[in-house]
């Protein structure tokens, strides 16, 4: 009968030292209670951290996180947007303006005074309601006597020569969150009706107000219906307009970029200033209404050398009068 080596006996080492007969042999040893409470405290502990670890990382995130807005569904909710420097760079009419020069609308002379108006709007970021009457008057003298359909054909064109390519991306992106939430958006301007309604439709918006400019028999008669839609004004025709609607003003949001407009603004329960002057930007803050700001450059202008801005605005509407000038030869 065969024997096992001494080196391969139980509780034997190689070496010939002696071990407890089992050590190299696993047992199933059952569970005590103090193991089971651990391994569900254990089990506890890893639900937990993976629940508050979301918590933790918006903790350390500071900034402040603002409510969902738009509201999806809500139709008792709307959106006005102001035009000149909040959907689109400078100003409308100047733009339209251009364009019927190269329709041989007016002279040279007129064009000098409407980049002279542009440059102004464009230095000081703001609107002087004589200045803004001095570009509506410029503007009724121009049309006097053409009819309505022909500068609504005309104005199809020049959006997509002059404003197009001027249309605000950020701005665009926040009247489409109205759109997609199923809110109306409605252009709320000083430039005529006509040119604020193509706009408006060109970018998809439900439609605008604007100032109304008298025509008899389709025919412009250099006259306005009551004023200007500026200001005070505006802020009436989001009212009534919100009343037709039947509209709750306190879903509403309104955007702008001029304190002109803090009667509209403050219309609304959630306004916004969009690249504002420092009147508005200032009375923005005090009151916590939102803020964007899409501009990029314009800080450096406004506190560089106001010669050298001048200097070089001049240039720039020099160099388009010249361009247009050898286009119509």
């Amino acid at each position: 009968m065969a024997h096992p080596s001494p080196d391969h006996r139980p509780g034997r080492s190689p070496s010939g030292t002696h071990f407890p007969t089992g050590w190299f042999t696993r047992r199933r040893r059952p569970a005590t209670a103090r193991s089971v409470l651990a391994g569900e405290a254990a089990a506890e502990a890893a639900r937990k951290s993976t629940q508050e670890a979301p918590a933790a990382a918006e903790a350390l995130d500071d900034t402040p996180r603002e409510p969902e807005f738009p509201v999806v569904g809500d139709t008792s909710a709307a959106a006005f947007f102001d035009l000149d420097n909040t959907v689109m760079q400078g100003a409308a009419l100047f733009h339209f303006g251009r364009g019927l020069y190269k329709r041989h609308f007016f002279h040279k002379r007129d064009l000098a005074r409407f980049a002279w108006q542009q440059i102004y709007f464009r230095l000081a970021g703001s609107e002087n309601p004589e200045h803004m009457a001095d570009v509506r008057n410029s503007a009724l003298s121009i049309v006097q006597g053409h009819r309505v359909a022909e500068l609504m054909s005309m104005g199809e064109e020049i959006y997509d020569e002059y404003m197009a390519e001027r249309v605000w991306p950020g701005t665009r992106a926040l009247a489409q969150a109205h759109l997609d939430a199923g809110q109306k958006v409605w252009l709320v301007t000083a430039a005529p009706v006509e040119t604020a309604t193509i706009i408006a439709r060109r970018l998809g918006l439900t439609g605008a107000l604007g100032t109304v400019a008298e025509s008899v028999g389709g025919v412009y008669t250099g006259k306005l219906v009551g004023e200007p839609l500026h200001g005070p004004a505006k802020a009436e025709a989001v009212r009534a307009l919100a009343a037709a609607e039947g509209l709750d003003l306190s879903h509403c949001a309104a955007y702008s970029d001029s304190a002109n407009d803090i009667p509209m603004l403050s219309l609304v329960g959630h306004p916004y200033a969009i690249n504002p002057d420092s009147r508005l930007l200032k009375h923005a803050r005090e009151h916590g209404w939102r803020l964007r700001d899409y501009r990029t450059g314009r800080k450096a202008v406004r506190v560089g050398i106001p010669a050298a801005a001048v200097v070089g605005a001049l240039a720039g509407g020099a160099a388009a009068a010249v361009a247009l000038q050898r286009r119509r030869r």
